[in-house]
């Protein structure tokens, strides 16, 4: 049921997400869909349904929620032949705490602050990969980092001027335009770490 996956991976909204659905053609036969959530008009959230064919097992499908400001919500596994007892761990573990430091636990990143993209450590990136299943893990984030570049093209096609504002775009406007406050720069510097 795919409102029942997409109340999962986003903010509550009060619209029909499958009414508001943009899809983006991926390679030949691929399609990666996103689905906005709405509350009172608003765009609350984006569910993206990705997948990737990198797996262990082959192909992966997950359903991946953004916030408004791209920072993940939650994810499902729609579908997976991984491993079991193995690769087929990725909904557990990216949904456990990291036990080193790195990210593990997908709910709460901020894709922009990571740039985009998530990175297993073992490929000197941040995440903590599935004990075992390096190869599932790269997969899942291939899916999720897919999930991310859909998102931005359906929040930017959403924006009125087409475009959406990240920290580091606005601390290049901010850098950019003068400032008649003498500390109005370092504060506004200090904010987009």
């Amino acid at each position: 049921n795919k409102i029942a996956a997409i109340e999962k991976v986003v903010p509550e909204f009060d619209n029909n997400p499958l009414d508001e659905v943009q899809e983006f053609k991926e390679g030949e036969k691929d399609v990666v869909k996103v689905y906005v959530a709405k509350k009172a008009g608003e765009a609350v959230g984006y569910a993206v349904e990705t997948f990737t064919k990198n797996g262990f097992g082959g192909r992966i499908d997950l359903m991946v929620g953004f916030d408004a400001k791209g920072v993940i919500c939650d994810f499902s596994v729609l579908k997976h032949g991984e491993t079991p007892g193995l690769g087929a761990k990725m909904d557990e573990w990216f949904h456990a705490d990291s036990k080193g430091g790195n990210i593990q636990n997908m709910k709460g990143v901020d894709m922009a602050a990571e740039n985009g993209t998530l990175v297993v450590a073992k490929d000197g990136g941040k995440v903590d990969a599935i004990t075992a299943s390096t190869i599932t893990s790269r997969a899942f984030l291939d899916a999720v980092n897919r999930a991310y570049k859909y998102y931005l093209e359906a929040a930017g096609a959403a924006a009125t001027d087409a475009s959406v504002a990240t920290p580091q775009d606005e601390a290049s406007t901010a850098a950019e335009t003068p400032s008649t406050e003498d500390n109005a720069a370092p504060a506004e510097k200090g904010d987009n770490k």
